[in-house]
């Protein structure tokens, strides 16, 4: 009897041992955060600890109005105090500790830290902060009732263009089914369809679908989504409805090649333009050489003596008599043919011009 009171005492001990470890194990399931302050002023500042976060992960911290932790950031991230919040890295353990200063947020209290991861898989949570001297005004009525459920995974329609190509507004088409698993029909439910680019906090467009969900139903759903012209790179499309985002799509978008192409071309058109347009510039207001009018480097008095029998000829006159010849040997005194012009007039008579004529009477 006593060998087994004592393995029993046993037993009980290594089990009150075990029971803070257990409870340790189970808070640690989902991530964490814990403030070293309830309460804070504006202009003050605040220790943020969490714990339970994947390990390395970028987290963002911000004090968020019109928010609770059991009904999360109503309208998002235009709720929080986006200028004073600070980005902090888990460690290994997946735990952090940062400061955090005291803003006001642009909606009024009740007020929490929010803290959500900025890349990778989609984690958050809420600590309950009393910003003192900041307004404070209850929460809206929380819908009841009809309840909107993602029934399938979201699916981004569409291909890109050739106008996509040279840098017009990559667009998509989300595509998913939803279901109502509250008790009565939703009429006209507004979603919020938000695209990020990296680190960047999504860009948040309402977008209605007209029509009525009714209880136990579902419906398919298709939302128009656009980037900016020239967009490329990695983006996440999410969807939120009544401040709970649903579902996240990865997409990635290709660089416009066609906008480069199109700037190689510009490089390589303009300067060879303006080098024809600048020579043509020289090529008319060089100065003429004397003989002749320039045609693309051969003057007209070249051409006529390139081609035979063309010259000087004008119209309807008649080809001249050849003239003497002027040969290389001959000077124009010494030209046979020449003598008799060159030469000066004399008489022809028999009388030898040497001898003398007498005058008078005999």
């Amino acid at each position: 009897m006593n060998g087994k009171v004592r393995t029993a005492a046993l037993l009980a001990v290594f089990a009150l041992l075990l029971l803070p470890l257990t409870a340790g194990t189970a808070a640690a399931d989902g991530p964490s955060v814990r403030l070293s302050t309830a309460q804070a002023g504006t202009g003050g500042s605040l220790t943020v600890s969490g714990s339970g976060w994947r390990p390395h992960a970028l987290l963002m911290m911000l004090v968020c109005g019109r928010s609770t932790p059991s009904r999360g950031v109503l309208g998002g991230t235009n709720s929080c105090a986006n200028g004073d919040g600070r980005a902090v890295t888990t460690d290994a353990k997946g735990s952090f500790t940062r400061k955090l200063p005291v803003a006001e947020p642009p909606v009024p209290c009740p007020c929490v830290v929010h803290v959500a991861t900025v890349e990778g898989a989609k984690a958050q949570a809420d600590a309950v902060l009393k910003v003192a001297g900041h307004a404070v005004e209850p929460l809206p009525a929380q819908p009841s009732g009809g309840r909107l459920s993602i029934l399938t995974d979201p699916r981004l329609d569409g291909a890109d263009g050739l106008l996509t190509w040279f840098g017009a507004p990559p667009s998509r088409t989300l595509v998913f089914t939803v279901g109502n698993v509250g008790t009565s029909p939703i009429r006209n439910p507004v979603f919020q369809v938000g695209t990020s680019h990296g680190v960047f906090a999504p860009q948040w467009e309402d977008q209605e679908w007209r029509g009525t969900l009714g209880s136990g139903k579902k419906a398919r759903i298709r939302l128009p989504v656009e980037l900016a012209a020239g967009a490329h790179g990695d983006y996440t499309v999410s969807l939120k409805y009544d401040g709970k985002v649903l579902a996240e799509q990865p997409w990635g978008v290709g660089r416009p090649w066609g906008v480069t192409l199109f700037w190689v071309l510009v490089c390589l058109v303009v300067p060879a333009a303006l080098f024809r347009a600048g020579m043509a510039i020289v090529d008319r207001v060089r100065p003429r050489r004397a003989g002749g009018l320039r045609h693309r480097g051969l003057r007209l008095p070249e051409l006529a003596l390139r081609l035979p029998g063309l010259g000087n000829r004008k119209p309807g006159a008649h080809a001249a008599p050849p003239t003497a010849s002027t040969l290389p040997w001959f000077t124009p005194d010494s030209d046979p043919n020449t003598a008799g012009r060159l030469s000066a007039p004399h008489d022809d008579s028999p009388t030898s011009p040497t001898t003398p004529t007498r005058k008078g009477t005999t």
